[in-house]
């Protein structure tokens, strides 16, 4: 996985075939990563799950549950090559235009509190803290916090 030099992202709804790929770069870039049924069900689910490519490799996907005129946020993801080179930023803002052509009034999502550089990014778009969430995720030896971040559209 490398990017091309000039390479520009498209993107597109993610489908079953598409779970092969994202099983290969999630486990490496989450310490508990979505299973394959989380994935499935997500999709099953019929929430909007999207993949963004590079030159036709898949290199980053995110999911957004619709809750009457919330989106939220469920996963959003780039593969670690492509990891602090705008692609994430360019995949949010994708998931932001399809909520708000979902009519949504406002974006939530939750963060981990040390994924200080998705805060970083989340922060320069536009996303407020509204809380914390005690002990949210999991880790190797407990439990972590979550930032509760909204934005609105």
């Amino acid at each position: 996985m490398s990017a091309l030099p000039h390479s520009q992202p498209s993107f597109r709804p993610m489908t079953e075939q598409d779970l092969s790929a994202v099983m290969r770069i999630e486990p490496t870039i989450y310490s508990h990563p979505w299973t394959l049924g989380n994935f499935k069900d997500s999709l099953n689910a019929g929430h909007s799950a999207w993949v963004m490519e590079l030159a036709g490799e898949l290199v980053g996907y995110a999911l957004v549950m619709m809750v009457l005129d919330e989106a939220h946020l469920l996963n959003i993801s780039v593969a670690k090559p492509f990891q602090g080179q705008g692609f994430g930023r360019a995949l949010l803002a994708q998931m932001i235009a399809i909520s708000r052509r979902y009519q949504a009034a406002n974006m939530f999502l939750e963060v981990r509190v040390s994924n200080t550089s998705a805060i970083a990014l989340y922060e320069a778009v536009g996303f407020c803290e509204m809380g914390i969430r005690r002990n949210y995720y999991p880790t190797k030896s407990g439990r972590e916090d979550a930032v509760l971040m909204g934005l609105a559209l």
